[in-house]
């Protein structure tokens, strides 16, 4: 874990209740695709958040962050980066970060968890571009999923690569899965051997993803997600 004060680059509205916070080091930075980091409040108020961009070597930071003043635990967060020029951060942390390997990665994402997926989908087509990669991303509405049309276009580009969106509340011109997202994977598989599980969401998804896909032949050791280290 290293600590630093990067600057405040940019916030932007990706959705009326999510925002794209993007950091400067201003310096090359260390760290591994799905890792995260902390925002510090203060000594004991750290606050974590996925990063969101692979690591490169332009010492930017992209976050995205569901802020309404209704959750005041992310709100202040964007509150302190649109007073001040800089956020003291900590990064580097966590152990859900991308694995080389030969098998197939299956990215699960709930909400602004696209945010840790995205990191890993960028830097596995980067480094590994004839890798077999999924991309199952879920949220409400369509409008939530802020990014499905870069996604689109990323899987043209690469012919490795799906994504597949999933809507709980699709509108009726919606072609594509709807209900929750991680049943939408286990329409498309019954059996995850040879494969890897990458999942971002709530605790409680991330729970049922254990749960329904360890028995379906899904190694413990191909099973990433931060969430594992509290359930």
């Amino acid at each position: 874990m290293t600590s630093i004060n990067a600057k405040v680059i940019s916030i932007e509205s990706l959705t009326p209740y999510v925002l794209k916070l993007v950091l400067d080091a201003g310096k090359p930075i260390t760290f591994k695709a799905g890792q995260y980091l902390q925002v510090v409040m203060s000594e004991k108020d750290k606050r974590p958040f996925s990063i969101a961009n692979m690591p490169s070597n332009d010492g930017l930071i992209e976050l995205h962050i569901g802020a309404v003043p209704e959750n005041p635990y992310a709100f202040e967060v964007i509150e302190r980066a649109r007073k001040e020029s800089s956020l003291e951060v900590e990064y580097g942390l966590g152990d859900a970060f991308m694995r080389r390997n030969s098998k197939k990665a299956i990215l699960i994402a709930g909400g602004t968890g696209y945010s840790y997926t995205k990191s890993i989908l960028l830097a596995m087509l980067n480094e590994q571009p004839d890798r077999e990669v999924l991309l199952y991303w879920g949220a409400k509405n369509s409008e939530d999923l802020y990014e499905k049309e870069a996604l689109f276009q990323l899987s043209v580009v690469h012919k490795n690569f799906t994504f597949k969106p999933v809507l709980e509340n699709p509108n009726s011109d919606w072609q594509y899965q709807t209900g929750l997202v991680h049943q939408a994977v286990l329409e498309d598989f019954d059996n995850f051997s040879g494969s890897q599980v990458y999942v971002a969401g709530r605790f409680e998804m991330a729970a049922v993803v254990k749960e329904a896909f360890l028995p379906l032949n899904l190694e413990k050791i191909d099973l990433f997600g931060d969430a594992f280290a509290f359930i």
